[in-house]
C-alpha cells in the first residue's frame, strides 16, 4: 500500500495525538479543549492562517501552495458521544459518560497528519482549507459552519471528507456517486382521547388503541406507498401512555425516526404520515397531531468529484481495495450540508474487525491513520498539481 513515506515516519505522532483526543472527549459544540489542541498542533506545523471560533469551536486552517490556484477543502469532525466507555484502554476516556465511539478522534488525527505534511512540502498550487468541525453528532455543526460562511470566506471550490468503518476490510476505500447516507428526521405524535374506567370502555376514547392503529398504519407507507426500488425506513421507537391496569388513558405519545435518500420520498412520507395520524385518530373518535422535525439531509456525492476521489483512493490503497459501488447506508452525516454548498465527495475507510460505530467498546484503529492522511494529501496534490 503506497502510503507516503514521510507520513509513515510520523505515524507514532499521529497515534499519540489520536489517543490524547480519545482520552479527553468533548460533546457537541463544546469542543474547546479539542480545538485548542488542534490549534497548537497547527501552529507547530507552520500553517499560514488559523481561524477559530467558527460555530463556537470550529477551526479553518489555510496552507498556501506554490503559485496561484483554487482552494480545496478537507474536513474532519471533532466531537464525541454521550456513551460510557466499556474497555479499559491505557488511553480510556477520562470523562464518565463521554467517549469517542465514532472515530472522530481518528478523523482529526488524520487531517492533522495531512496538515503537517502539506505545510512541510507545499507541493501544490492554490490553497488548502483544513476544516475542523464540532457537533457532527446531532448538532449540525457542519451546517453551522457553512451558515457562518466558510465556503465563501475561504473561497472553497470543492470539499472532501472521509469516515472510518469497522467491519470493512482494513485499508478498503470506497463510496458511490449520488446518495451515500440518508436524511435523518425525527417525529413526535401526540394523541388525545378520553380517559375512563377500563371496565367501561364504551364511555372512553381509547388512546392506546389509537396509538396501536396509527403505529400499524404508518408501517404501510414504506411497504405500500414507496416505489419498491427506493429506500426508506420509518421506525417507531417509543410509545408512552397509561398509569394503571384499570384506567383507559386519555392521551398517548409516540416518537420515531424517518430515513430517506431522496427529497421526493421524504416529502411523500411526511404527507402520508400526516394523513394517517390525523384520520386514524379521527376515525376512532380522538385526535392526534404530528410534529415532524427535519434533520440532516441525505449525503449526496457529486459524480465527477466522486470519480476523482476514488481515483486518488486507488493511488493510495490499490485497485483491489477500492470500490465505487458501496451500498447506501441509512446512517446520516452532516457533511451533507457541505456537499449541498460545494461539489465534493465523502468516502469510507475500512479499519478491519472491531466493535462497531457508537458501541461502548469501539476504538479507532490507529494503523489506518497513515492511509487517511495520505489520501487527504493526494487529493490536494492531484487536484492542484504544480505542473
Amino acid at each position: 500500500m503506497p502510503i507516503i513515506n514521510r507520513i509513515a515516519e510520523f505515524h507514532d505522532d499521529m497515534k499519540t495525538w489520536r489517543q490524547h483526543l480519545h482520552a479527553n472527549p468533548e460533546l457537541g459544540f463544546d469542543c474547546f479543549e479539542t480545538a485548542a489542541f488542534v490549534r497548537q498542533r497547527l501552529e507547530e506545523f507552520g500553517v499560514d492562517e488559523i481561524h477559530d471560533g467558527i460555530a463556537q469551536t470550529g477551526l479553518v486552517a489555510i496552507i498556501n501552495g506554490q503559485g496561484e490556484g483554487p482552494t480545496i477543502g478537507l474536513r474532519a469532525d471533532m466531537d464525541a458521544l454521550p456513551i460510557q466507555e466499556a474497555r479499559d484502554l491505557p488511553y480510556k476516556s477520562k470523562i464518565d459518560g463521554k467517549m469517542h465511539a465514532c472515530g472522530h478522534d481518528g478523523h482529526t488525527s488524520m487531517l492533522l497528519g495531512a496538515a503537517r505534511y502539506l505545510a512541510e512540502t507545499r507541493n501544490f498550487k492554490g490553497r488548502v482549507a483544513l476544516i475542523f468541525q464540532p457537533a457532527e453528532e446531532g448538532g449540525a455543526g457542519g451546517d453551522a459552519m457553512c451558515k457562518e460562511g466558510i465556503m465563501e470566506r475561504f473561497e472553497v471550490g470543492q470539499v472532501y471528507g472521509i469516515h472510518n468503518f469497522p467491519g470493512m476490510p482494513f485499508g478498503f476505500m470506497g463510496g458511490r456517486a449520488g446518495p451515500l447516507l440518508a436524511a435523518a428526521d425525527e417525529f413526535q405524535i401526540n394523541i388525545t382521547g378520553q380517559g375512563g374506567h377500563a371496565a367501561m370502555p364504551n364511555t372512553t376514547v381509547d388512546s392506546v388503541m389509537i396509538a396501536v392503529q396509527i403505529a400499524q398504519a404508518l408501517q404501510t407507507i414504506v411497504s405500500r406507498n414507496l416505489d419498491p426500488v427506493d429506500n426508506a425506513v420509518l421506525s417507531i421507537t417509543r410509545i408512552e401512555t397509561g398509569t394503571s391496569h384499570n384506567i383507559v388513558p386519555a392521551s398517548a405519545f409516540m416518537q420515531g425516526t424517518v430515513r430517506t435518500m431522496k427529497v421526493e420520498t421524504r416529502d411523500m412520507i411526511v404527507t402520508r404520515m400526516r394523513a394517517i395520524v390525523e384520520q386514524v385518530a379521527a376515525a376512532l373518535g380522538g385526535s392526534a397531531e404530528l410534529n415532524y422535525d427535519y434533520g440532516y439531509p441525505a449525503t449526496v456525492n457529486h459524480p465527477r468529484e466522486t470519480a476523482f476521489a476514488l481515483d486518488v483512493a486507488r493511488s493510495v490503497a490499490g485497485e483491489a481495495l477500492v470500490s465505487d459501488e458501496v451500498p447506501p447506508s441509512m446512517g446520516a452525516e452532516d457533511f451533507a450540508y457541505m456537499l449541498e454548498r460545494r461539489p465534493g465527495a465523502y468516502l469510507c475507510l475500512g479499519t478491519g474487525e472491531g466493535a462497531g460505530l457508537h458501541h461502548p467498546e469501539f476504538d479507532f484503529n490507529d494503523e489506518a491513520s497513515p492511509i487517511g492522511a495520505s489520501y487527504f494529501v493526494k487529493l490536494v496534490e492531484t487536484a492542484q498539481p504544480l505542473s
